[in-house]
């Protein structure tokens, strides 16, 4: 209109209801373009565990047939040892679906007490160093400088850690760098797991920690698995009141994951208080 306009009270409703309308729209389009895109990255997942669960028959297979067609003990020795190895292998990956399906489903029962954090990093270091030795990584860790007391269940904050030692190892090439940090804040315990691997591009991190967000992270496939490390370690961390967070300056540049967890505080002459 040239002049100003009265607007009436039908013409407010009008309105009111044509921007519901368009909101609505505008959401359902979006609700399926993140349907399209979940699915997509579910059939990837998919796909992968396929992959992973097809491997180890070949040698499964061979193993077998030389086994019937030789009887020569030592042949047979090794050919059983080719059939533990690859049968660990299966198990292993079958293990770890079945822990992201208790996790996810809540049905994980948290044995609960007060520990310190440095413990729980020693223990995650032992069961990695493995992967790190054979990659050739150099590992720093640096501790707080006091007690880091957390109320937690052993098992899974050291399945926690080793998950992020575990990814940092994987996606680091030979002879890389992983650090480990310990800090301490009013409420919480930090421990960040720093390494100068791949790194993460933009367009991945916030999606990261995501199931089946993995199977889009393949530049180094070499070590197998199904990507379920980074899934089990944010719904173990929120599992016991805490988060976790990562964050990356790009591909090449390296990655850095936060495990943020209530700090316990111990009381003169009293036991922890969880603040």
């Amino acid at each position: 209109h040239r002049d100003p306009y009265r607007w009436s009270t039908e013409d407010i409703h009008l309105a009111a209801e044509m921007a519901e309308r368009t909101w609505a729209t505008v959401e359902n389009a979006r609700a399926q373009v993140e349907l399209r895109e979940a699915n997509q990255r579910k059939d990837e997942f998919l796909a992968m565990l396929a992959h992973e669960l097809r491997n180890p028959l070949a040698p499964i297979s061979a193993a077998a047939e030389v086994m019937q067609s030789n009887p020569d003990p030592e042949l047979v020795q090794r050919t059983s040892q080719v059939i533990g190895r690859q049968v660990r292998h299966m198990t292993g990956l079958v293990d770890d679906l079945l822990d992201v399906s208790r996790v996810t489903r809540g049905l994980v029962k948290l044995n609960k007490r007060p520990l310190e954090i440095r413990e729980i990093i020693d223990h995650a270091v032992e069961q990695v160093r493995p992967l790190l030795e054979a990659r050739g990584h150099r590992l720093l860790l640096e501790p707080a400088l006091q007690a880091a007391l957390v109320s937690g269940d052993e098992n899974r904050l050291v399945q926690v850690i080793a998950n992020l030692l575990n990814n940092a190892a994987k996606y680091t090439p030979h002879g890389g760098e992983i650090r480990v940090m310990t800090e301490l804040r009013d409420h919480d315990v930090l421990v960040s797991v720093h390494d100068n691997g791949i790194g993460i591009p933009p367009e991945l991190q916030p999606r990261v920690f995501d199931l089946f967000s993995q199977a889009e992270r393949t530049s180094d496939r070499a070590q197998g698995g199904l990507g379920l490390g980074l899934a089990l370690v944010r719904s173990l961390a929120e599992l016991h009141g805490g988060a976790v967070s990562c964050y990356s300056e790009g591909p090449d540049k390296g990655s850095r994951f936060i495990v943020r967890l209530p700090r316990l505080v111990q009381p003169a002459g009293g036991p922890a208080d969880e603040q």
